[in-house]
């Protein structure tokens, strides 16, 4: 059984999770006050040094408050680790996401007996009589939820995923308070649209909520990939799942961390696949898989990627999609006004007349060149974090027109997908031709690899 000592109680009341709200916004704005006060008597480097530990305290905080209020608040704290701060110093900012990355992988746990009566009121009756066998310490716990192992009455093992109690009530809460973050998270990125990145937040989190939303999505991809070559989506246990349970098939392989310590062949193939399954949901089910994190994925026994949770998830409307895909279309045949036009189009330009055509094109050839350009290209952490750097950072020559950009709200899960795929990759030390790969999502372009074609294939003979 689960350590009962070791979990914690998510806090549901109004008034205490709006004074948690309201105490970290205040408490982190005045001490970013005080130390940007007591910086005008430093030099630049103790400057430096004093913003980059507020930085690391602001972290500390939000990891440690957010984690444990869990539902919206948590989720804030998981988007917040991809973006990049203005106003952190450059050496301190690998650190400072990796800090509130922790919210996304070490999520604190709710004791069994809280996590039981939401199972049993939801299923309407006992544990014994929906599972023959259920393991009462968690395999996975997240912002929403924890993830169990059971066995069916039927002998089937399924991992079932319960939502914490009182959570959908906690969210409520969160969704008001989110306009509380605003002046902090303005303080810290002055360029960015706080208020519509946090407006999408809300809708994604608020179906994310919801356990039979997160099974019609997850019914609808793996109807799109049922008896695929490579690809395998855990089936879902409609009779068994509800709002706040949702349970499905449970599958065994091998995890990130031992994928890692693969052949580079066989890195490179589970690569390949991960690439083709997000970037092909995408492109034909016009569905942007926002979460797609080491956890969300594992390699089978029988040569099969698995993938898991489809929550955070946002339909892109087939006109918007179209839009992107001209874009990225331009950027790779280097036509500037292209560029410049479908970036006004979309969006991205609040007042396109700032922008020059020639230094558009130049940001996004600069920020993805991994996959904006065709060719053998081996990834790795390195190469990852200098390209973030010149791509995104106060270093690169673009960043100018970044801090004028705004991002449209059908964009940021497409960017947040397109950014922890990248990531991912690097760790893996993947090799690949990216920029062919992704010339056949963008472009209709034919099958580049053997697995481009099983895929072709595959999807031929189901039309």
């Amino acid at each position: 059984m689960a350590d009962d000592k070791k979990t914690t109680k998510v806090p549901t009341s109004r008034i205490a999770r709006t004074a948690k709200f309201g105490g970290l916004v205040g408490g982190q704005g005045a001490r970013w006050a005080a130390t940007n006060a007591a910086n005008r008597l430093r030099s630049d480097e103790r400057a430096e040094a004093a913003t980059g530990q507020r930085a690391m305290d602001l972290a500390d905080q939000l990891v440690k408050q957010l984690g444990q209020m869990k539902g919206a608040a948590m989720k804030i704290g998981q988007v917040l680790s991809t973006v990049d701060f203005d106003l952190i110093p450059e050496g301190e900012r690998e650190e400072f996401k990796e800090r509130l990355a922790a919210l996304r992988d070490n999520a604190p746990q709710v004791a069994f007996k809280d996590m039981k009566k939401v199972l049993e009121k939801d299923l309407g009756g006992s544990l014994e009589s929906s599972f023959a066998e259920f393991d009462e310490t968690p395999v996975a716990a997240a912002s929403i939820g924890q993830v169990y192992r059971a066995r069916t009455h039927d002998g089937d093992d399924v991992a079932v995923k319960v939502q914490y109690p009182g959570v959908a009530e906690a969210v409520e809460t969160d969704m008001r308070n989110m306009s509380m973050l605003v002046p902090l998270l303005k303080r810290m990125a002055p360029g960015m649209d706080v208020k519509a990145l946090l407006n999408e937040l809300r809708e994604r989190i608020g179906e994310e909520l919801d356990y039979e939303i997160e099974a019609a999505n997850q019914r609808q991809i793996a109807r799109a990939y049922r008896n695929h070559p490579f690809v395998r989506i855990p089936a879902v246990h409609g009779d068994l799942s509800a709002r706040r349970v949702l349970v499905t098939e449970y599958v065994e392989g091998i995890d990130f961390a031992q994928i890692k310590q693969l052949g580079e062949e066989e890195r490179d193939r589970f690569a390949e696949i991960v690439f083709r399954f997000f970037y092909g949901v995408l492109e034909r089910e016009h569905i942007a898989a926002g979460d797609p994190h080491p956890g969300n994925y594992m390699l089978c026994p029988d040569g099969r990627v698995c993938f898991l949770d489809f929550g955070l998830i946002r339909r892109v409307d087939l006109h918007y999609l179209e839009g992107e895909q001209a874009l990225a279309r331009a950027v790779v045949g280097g036509d500037a006004d292209e560029v410049h036009r479908w970036m006004a189009e979309l969006g991205y330009l609040p007042d396109p007349d700032d922008f020059h055509p020639e230094r558009i094109l130049g940001q996004l050839q600069t920020a993805g060149e991994w996959y904006f350009t065709v060719g053998y290209r081996r990834l790795d952490p390195e190469y990852v974090r200098n390209l973030i750097e010149v791509g995104s950072s106060p270093r690169s020559e673009y960043f100018d027109y970044m801090r004028k950009q705004t991002l449209p709200p059908q964009a940021l899960l497409i960017r947040r997908m397109e950014g922890l795929l990248f990531a991912v990759l690097g760790e893996l030390r993947a090799g690949g031709d990216w920029g062919s790969l992704a010339l056949e999502y963008i472009a209709g372009n034919p099958p580049s690899t053997p697995l481009g074609e099983l895929d072709a294939e595959y999807f031929a003979a189901r039309a």
